[in-house]
């Protein structure tokens, strides 16, 4: 137990002189247990006599705040000398130990829920009018366009998700056909399963599917990528250098993902025809030129080109949420994760209030 330390009794509280040490904390304690205040009132610790003080002191400092706090009582650091008050600081303890704030009520915690929705629509879009710029300069200066990073995220991005988008596309156009087929086969109706796979695929199934899987693939990279660089401040890295951050992450990032989603969408349309294809030849008995002839007759330029349109458009909003979030990210790696969580969450919702969008405005025009 440290000789130097001594602790004596003062009219509020404890007074406070030597080496306040590990050593010296167990003594200190006992002192405070001894003389814990009732509920409501204020235990003051003066402490211009300490020479010298550690963490561990601050630990049991803060400690006594603690059991303090717990039985409704206050304490308070008074005139902390110049050794005391740096290892105080050191440590972000103020002079005057002040417990947490109460949590906010319910109407407080609706209104600052919306706050921060509508900051972060305001960002959002900040970040779509500067990311669009950013492209439109990329594209008419071109020469100055980074290429060789725009093929890499167009290989990560298109190639490299070939597998999955197939897969599920040929498995989705299968699964519709065999449920049309159920019920057309009752009004002896089996050759409409073609007009059916067609239409629903080209224009709904296909991009639907295809922007669901870049968005938990591809967007929420893009989100746990930007937001690692934000974490390990590479982004401010890249400014110091006077570089901007969009034109030299998002732009490469934005052109790759629109480019490529609809080139992925034509490879859904193609194999969920041919789910629906294989259906209609081994389970319907339809011959394969009467399945192409009634494919051909209801589909039309129009299906095509609006379901293109659509997954372009999915494209680039999933691409800008995945910037947002991760441009967003404070804190550390596990900031990183809720915001990639988040990112793929907003991405679906956004998928799926454009498609209603586009359904109706498409509804109309036809």
């Amino acid at each position: 137990m440290s000789t130097d330390f001594q602790c004596t009794d003062s009219a509020d509280g404890l007074v406070l002189a030597g080496v306040l040490d590990r050593d010296a904390v167990p003594v200190m304690l006992k002192a405070l247990a001894r003389k814990r205040p009732a509920a409501g009132a204020r235990l003051v610790l003066d402490l211009s006599g300490i020479v010298d003080m550690d963490s561990a002191a601050v630990a049991g400092l803060v400690t006594a705040w603690r059991h303090a706090q717990a039985s409704g009582a206050e304490v308070t650091v008074h005139a902390p000398s110049p050794v005391a008050q740096r290892a105080l600081q050191m440590f972000r303890v103020p002079d005057e130990i002040i417990p947490p704030p109460k949590p906010p009520g319910l109407f407080e915690g609706v209104g600052g829920q919306v706050i921060e929705g509508l900051r972060a629509g305001r960002d959002f879009l900040r970040l779509t009018v500067d990311g669009s710029l950013a492209v439109l300069a990329a594209l008419w200066g071109w020469r100055r366009t980074r290429w060789a990073h725009l093929v890499e995220q167009c290989i990560y991005i298109g190639s490299q998700a070939l597998p999955i988008v197939g897969l599920v596309s040929l498995l989705v156009g299968l699964t519709l056909a065999f449920q049309s087929a159920y019920q057309l086969q009752q009004f002896g109706a089996a050759i409409y399963v073609a007009d059916l796979i067609g239409v629903s695929v080209v224009r709904e199934m296909g991009p639907l599917i295809t922007a669901i899987l870049v968005a938990g693939r591809s967007g929420s990279s893009i989100a746990a990528e930007i937001g690692t660089m934000q974490v390990s401040e590479e982004i401010d890295a890249l400014k110091v250098m006077g570089l901007d951050p969009l034109r030299f992450l998002a732009v490469p990032r934005l052109l790759a993902i629109v480019l490529m989603v609809p080139l992925l969408t034509a490879l859904a349309d193609l194999l969920g025809i041919l789910g629906g294809f294989v259906v209609g030849i081994f389970y319907l008995d339809i011959a394969w030129s009467a399945f192409a002839t009634q494919l051909l007759k209801a589909l039309n330029a129009f299906d095509l080109m609006s379901g293109l349109f659509k997954a372009a458009a999915f494209a680039y909003g999933i691409g800008l949420i995945g910037l947002h979030f991760g441009f967003s990210v404070r804190g550390g790696a596990g900031e990183v994760g809720r915001t990639t969580t988040a990112s793929v969450v907003a991405s679906l919702f956004y998928i799926i209030l454009a498609d209603s969008v586009f359904s109706v405005l498409f509804y109309v025009i036809l």
